[in-house]
């Protein structure tokens, strides 16, 4: 069984094999030319999600810089995605987004992993569990989903809110 069969089975396998890399390398090249794109540039950013990522809907943003290990090629977007800055999925694996979901600045959405085996680790390999994300889902700032990780609907990760007004502070007169 080659490494790329390995990796779309979530098997243990080397990401340094020559066949993945020259798969790879491509969507890391249009994903720094992506990253090249100015605020004011929706229209080529919507053609880079369609043209690049599994699946992508409508009305979906990203705020860059943008980083992926596939360059969101393992990504299925649903609509009305919008992404703050510094967003890192690590695609190596699926990660599939519900529609109205709104993910925070900083937030690393990881789907690849490494054995715990000490010997196999030190060899770089590693294996994939894809991500689920439902709907009008809100993932905070700084916020960390881990390899296999199924979120459902309408839920908030890692961001706190207040229900009542924080306490006023009474500074002391100079």
């Amino acid at each position: 069984m080659t490494n790329c069969e390995k990796k779309i089975q979530g098997l243990i396998y080397d990401p340094m094999d020559k066949e993945i890399l020259d798969e790879q390398l491509p969507f890391l090249d249009k994903l720094w030319e992506f990253n090249q794109l100015k605020p004011s540039d929706a229209e080529q950013k919507e053609q880079y999600m369609k043209e690049v990522f599994a699946a992508c809907g409508e009305n979906c943003y990203i705020e860059l810089p943008f980083h992926a290990n596939w360059g969101g090629h393992n990504v299925h977007f649903g609509s009305g995605i919008y992404a703050n800055s510094n967003l890192t999925l690590v695609d190596d694996g699926h990660i599939y987004i519900g529609d109205k979901v709104m993910i925070g600045p900083n937030v690393t959405i990881a789907t690849a992993n490494h054995p715990i085996d000490p010997e196999l680790r030190a060899r770089g390999l590693q294996y994939n569990k894809d991500v689920y994300i439902g709907e009008n889902v809100w993932i905070g700032a700084g916020a960390i989903i881990v390899p296999g990780v199924h979120i459902g609907k309408n839920t908030v990760i890692g961001a706190a809110y207040f229900r009542k007004p924080l306490p006023k502070l009474h500074c002391p007169p100079n």
